[in-house]
């Protein structure tokens, strides 16, 4: 592709005019031109482009010849317009002359996605053993083509895009199940860590009743020791007050 300031501007001037020039939305644009010059200097050709409507349902492309009446619009300033467009494009050629010298005879534009391209061809059309009309035949063709070619890669795309979302689907629906399974076993963990908690209590309150009547008990001996105590002192008591009857 040629470059140089110049040639960006008029790059911008062609877009500007085929925008203009189209009074609707429109989902991608296609041009044709073709520049010859003649042996005394004089530069002859055509220009044709056609677009595709942007719209839901698909629609057949419609050619700059259709536009005034489709539109109502004043045929003869509609022509003003195609020659301008037409100008701008031999002064693209005159340029990529003095830059690249490049002297193409033919310049196929295409816009889509405002995306700009241009493919230049140098065939010579003077003897060239097709028509005009033939070569823009050919250059249809070539779009449908591409554009049969995109279509099957935006199912294509569609198609791994869904199994992309089924996968995530799945991992989503794996880690919901595996994060509930964790929480049911932190839930059962919790449990037994209560259950060890009241074990622990129990055994604590085992210990220390068990202290309690070891501490009991010894005080049960201790008052049977006494009372032991108690009946010797008073089986004694009772010899003596025996003795002391006798002896009366």
């Amino acid at each position: 592709m040629p470059k140089g300031e110049t040639i960006k501007d008029l790059y911008s001037e062609i877009r500007k005019c085929l925008f203009y020039m189209i009074p609707e939305k429109w989902e991608s644009i296609y041009l044709y031109a073709s520049v010859i010059q003649r042996d005394n200097g004089e530069e002859t050709g055509e220009m044709f482009f056609y677009y595709f409507p942007k719209s839901i349902i698909k629609r057949n492309p419609i050619n700059v010849y259709q536009i005034p009446q489709k539109f109502n619009l004043n045929e003869e300033e509609y022509i003003k317009l195609t020659d301008e467009l037409y100008n701008y494009i031999k002064k693209l050629r005159h340029e990529c002359q003095k830059y690249d010298k490049i002297n193409w005879t033919n310049i196929t534009i295409s816009i889509e996605n405002v995306e700009f391209l241009a493919e230049y061809n140098c065939e010579d059309l003077i003897n060239s053993i097709y028509s005009n009309a033939e070569i823009i035949q050919k250059m249809l063709k070539s779009v449908k083509e591409q554009e049969t070619e995109i279509t099957y890669k935006m199912q294509s795309y569609a198609k791994v895009k869904k199994t992309i979302s089924e996968d995530k689907i799945d991992l989503y629906r794996d880690y919901v199940s595996n994060k509930n399974e964790m929480e049911n076993q932190l839930e059962l963990y919790r449990d037994d860590l209560n259950t060890d908690c009241t074990v622990k209590q129990l055994s604590l309150q085992i210990c220390k009743t068990d202290a309690d009547y070891s501490k009991l008990h010894a005080v049960f001996d201790r008052i049977n020791s006494i009372q032991i105590k108690v009946m010797e002192l008073l089986c004694n008591l009772l010899c003596k007050a025996n003795r002391i009857v006798a002896t009366f």
